[in-house]
């Protein structure tokens, strides 16, 4: 009972780092700090989806899985949890470096504007100490 637990914990612990890979620039964009967390999780997991190594994530969901009498499963998280949904006939090559690619582009676009409105700020704030 144990080992299922732990292996659900990871599973949600797995899905929240996709979805702080995939969305957090969003959260840098209110809290500038979570950058210094944020940019180096993102380069990981794009990482993942661009040359297509497993995260370790996975073997230890799946260790648990059949250490609490579940079946574990082959592939990858995203394989097995997501692209049922996104890509039910299977997550090809080709979609694999498309999703990796609308990640980077999704946070790079973030991160921008969020430096341009950085420097604004600080442009203003000088302007306004020397007046």
């Amino acid at each position: 009972m144990l080992y299922r637990w732990m292996a659900d914990l990871v599973l949600v612990a797995h899905l929240a780092f996709v979805a702080f890979v995939a969305l957090g620039g969003l959260l840098v964009w209110r809290w500038r700090r979570l950058a210094w967390i944020h940019v180096p999780v993102a380069l990981w997991g794009a990482a993942i989806a661009v040359i297509g190594f497993t995260c370790p994530l996975t073997p230890l969901e799946n260790r648990l899985q059949r250490l609490g009498g579940r079946a574990g499963y082959q592939g990858g998280f995203i394989e097995h949890y997501v692209t049922a949904v996104l890509y039910p006939a299977g997550l090809t090559r080709e979609a694999q470096l498309v999703l990796g690619a609308a990640v980077l582009a999704l946070n790079l676009l973030v991160y921008w504007r969020v430096i341009a409105m950085s420097r604004r700020g600080r442009g203003r704030a000088a302007r306004g100490a020397h007046v």
